[in-house]
């Protein structure tokens, strides 16, 4: 299983560090345009194959798509980060560009392969995949809602004061600020629903947390996060190579579920060796529905910003 990752700063280092240390990939590979910058990351990660324990082959290389070729999987996290007080929709000039460079480069390599997007829009980014790749919906997925569920389940666990490994919960929608919705009806602690333990306005800060997490690390660390994301992905990445059959909200072009088309968003999928196994219809209530209607809207204005 040969895994490539384009993107060698904290984003995909961390990618990279997180599938290896899983040890289901026989080879990562790491993709960047700056000279020498993916091969001195590979090496310093390959350094910690012994004290870490895994065998995966971690190889750099300098914006040569070649030593792409035949990949299963590929993961798109390049493009500038988010600076403070920047949003996610301001990254969409400079952004669209680059991924749309680098899926149909990796396409030319990988006609097979299953694409992950991290860059930012993310919704929008994995919207141009489609466009410009024309590869099947089940191929393409959008890594966000991955790591708003996760940290959403960490606010909750902290308003619990749990252990986070009991809390379970889910966020749909868009990758954004604005879009984001937790649900917090459907959350529980150890099968327990959460409000048996939490007041509404207690639910309501865990949800306002949850909806500007990015904006918090971006505003604490002066770029954006990089442990969750990289740990977000890798969990997406080895439900789809070892055929795990998770259900992950993550972005995807939907035609017609939730009465939505036409636009990639945040909903529960089974993602397995095929990448994309299902959508999952959960009942939302006519609140939720209202705030996923809402978060279409914003991430359709966003699209409307593409040039393709």
């Amino acid at each position: 299983m040969k895994v490539t990752i384009v993107g060698a700063g904290a984003v995909g280092a961390s990618c990279a560090e997180y599938i290896a240390i899983k040890n289901f990939a026989s080879e990562v590979v790491l993709l960047d345009i700056k000279e020498g910058f993916a091969e001195g990351k590979a090496m310093d990660l390959m350094q910690t194959a012994t004290l870490n324990g895994f065998d995966t082959k971690i190889t750099g290389v300098t914006n040569d798509y070649s030593q792409t070729a035949g990949s299963h999987i590929c993961v798109i996290t390049s493009g500038i980060p988010r600076k403070p007080g920047m949003t996610r929709e301001e990254l969409i000039g400079i952004n669209a560009g680059i991924v749309q460079n680098v899926a149909q480069s990796l396409l030319n390599h990988s006609p097979d392969m299953i694409l992950v997007v991290v860059s930012n829009p993310m919704d929008t980014m994995t919207y141009l995949a489609h466009k410009v790749t024309g590869l099947p919906k089940h191929r393409i997925i959008g890594m966000g809602g991955a790591l708003d569920s996760a940290r959403f389940k960490y606010r909750l666990a902290e308003a619990l004061g749990a252990p986070a490994s009991d809390v379970a919960g889910m966020v749909i929608g868009g990758h954004s600020d604005t879009g984001m919705v937790p649900l917090t009806r459907l959350a529980s602690n150890n099968s327990v629903p959460v409000s048996a333990f939490l007041s509404n306005e207690e639910l309501e800060k865990v949800k306002e947390a949850t909806k500007v997490g990015g904006a918090t690390l971006t505003k604490l660390l002066g770029t954006s996060a990089w442990y969750a994301p990289g740990a977000a992905v890798s969990a997406l990445v080895q439900s789809i190579a070892c055929d795990q059959k998770k259900m992950i909200p993550c972005s995807v072009l939907l035609e017609g579920e939730y009465g939505l088309s036409d636009l990639c968003l945040g909903v529960p999928v089974i993602l397995g060796k095929n990448g994309i196994e299902s959508i999952i219809t959960i009942d939302l209530s006519s609140e939720e529905m209202d705030h996923l209607k809402q978060s279409a809207e914003g991430v359709r204005k966003t699209n409307e910003l593409l040039s393709v």
